[in-house]
C-alpha cells in the first residue's frame, strides 16, 4: 500500500530528519538512503523497517542538519600557507599594501564550517528511535488507506454474492430443462420402438450430476465468508497473501462452475464473477 511517515530528533549533536514512503510491491523491497556518517548502520534500520512493513517498496531517507549556532572553525595551517603565498606574490609582483587577517580570511578553505555529517557522532539506538517514530506514522496512513480498500472490496464481494445467488437459483430449473431435452430427445429418436425406462433414468442422473454445481457454490460461499472475515478480523496482522490465495480458489470454483455451466444465464453470471474478481485482485495486491 501507498503511505507517508516523518520523523525527525537528535542523533549525537545533529538534527536528523527521517522520511519513509512505501508504493505498491508484491513483496517487503526496502531502498535506504543514509548519510555517510550514518551508513554503517544501514542494516539495523533495515530490520526496524522489515518489523514493521512486511510487504511494499519502501523508501527511507534521512536528511541531517547540523545543529544551529555550531561554530566556524578556523584552519590554521591553511590560514599560514595562504599569508605566505600572499607574501610571496607581493615580493614577486612588488605589490603595496600588506597582507590583513580580513583578506586571508576570505580564501577558500580557510574558515571550515562543520559539515553537517560532522555532528553525527550519536548511537544507533538514537537513529532507530527517530525510524520506529517514522514507520510508526507510516503505518497510520497504511491504515487508513487499508480500511478505504476494504470498503471497496467488501461492495465488489457484494456483486460477487448477488451473482451467486443467481447461479444458484437458475442451476436446478436448468437440470430440470434438460432432463425434459433429453427425454424429449429420446422419444423422438425412438419412436415405435420399445426404450429401456431405466436406462434413460440413468443417464439423467448422470447428466444431472455433470451439471449440478451446488458442491461449487457452497465452496464458493464459503470462501467468501473467509474472505470478508479476514477484512474485518485481520488482528492488525497482515492478510494481503491470505486474500490472494482465497482469491485463487475463487476463481478456480467460477472456473468449474463455467465449465459446468451450459446454461447462458449461468455463464453470463460467471463471466460477471470473474470480472469482479480480477477488479478484487487488483486491489489485494495493494493491500500488506
Amino acid at each position: 500500500m501507498t503511505g507517508f511517515g516523518q520523523a525527525d530528533g537528535t542523533v549525537g549533536a545533529a538534527r536528523l530528519t527521517v522520511e519513509v514512503r512505501t508504493v505498491n510491491h508484491r513483496f517487503f523491497s526496502p531502498s535506504i538512503k543514509l548519510p555517510d556518517a550514518l551508513s554503517r548502520w544501514e542494516t539495523d534500520v533495515r530490520e526496524a523497517m522489515r518489523l514493521k512493513v512486511s510487504r511494499g517498496h519502501v523508501t527511507l531517507t534521512a536528511r541531517i542538519e547540523r545543529v544551529p549556532g555550531a561554530a566556524a572553525v578556523i584552519d590554521e595551517d591553511r590560514f599560514g600557507r595562504v599569508v605566505e603565498q600572499l607574501r610571496a606574490l607581493q615580493a614577486r609582483f612588488a605589490l603595496d599594501g600588506g597582507v590583513d587577517v580580513a583578506t586571508v580570511l576570505r580564501m577558500p578553505d580557510v574558515i571550515a564550517t562543520p559539515k553537517a555529517d560532522d555532528d553525527a557522532a550519536g548511537s544507533v539506538a538514537e537513529l532507530i528511535v527517530i525510524v520506529d517514530r517514522a514507520l510508526d506514522g507510516l503505518t497510520r496512513t497504511r491504515e487508513e488507506e487499508g480500511a478505504r480498500l476494504a470498503d471497496v472490496l467488501r461492495q465488489r464481494l457484494d456483486v460477487v454474492a448477488a451473482s451467486l445467488d443467481r447461479i444458484a437459483e437458475r442451476a436446478p430449473v436448468r437440470i430440470i430443462a434438460q432432463r425434459d431435452r433429453l427425454r424429449a430427445a429420446v422419444r423422438t429418436l425412438t419412436e415405435g420402438l420399445v426404450t429401456d425406462e431405466q436406462r434413460i433414468t440413468q443417464e439423467i442422473a448422470i447428466l444431472a450430476d455433470k451439471l449440478d454445481v451446488s458442491e461449487e457454490m457452497d465452496r464458493f460461499r464459503s470462501h467468501v465468508t473467509a474472505f470478508r472475515a479476514a477484512l474485518s478480523d485481520g488482528g492488525g496482522e497482515p492478510v494481503g497473501k491470505r486474500l490472494g490465495f482465497l482469491l485463487q480458489e475463487m476463481l478456480r470454483e467460477a472456473n468449474t462452475t463455467g465449465s459446468k455451466g451450459a446454461d447462458a444465464q449461468i455463464l453470463h453470471e460467471v463471466v460477471t464473477v470473474k470480472e469482479e474478481l480480477e477488479r478484487i485482485r487488483e486491489q489485494v495486491e495493494n493491500l500488506e
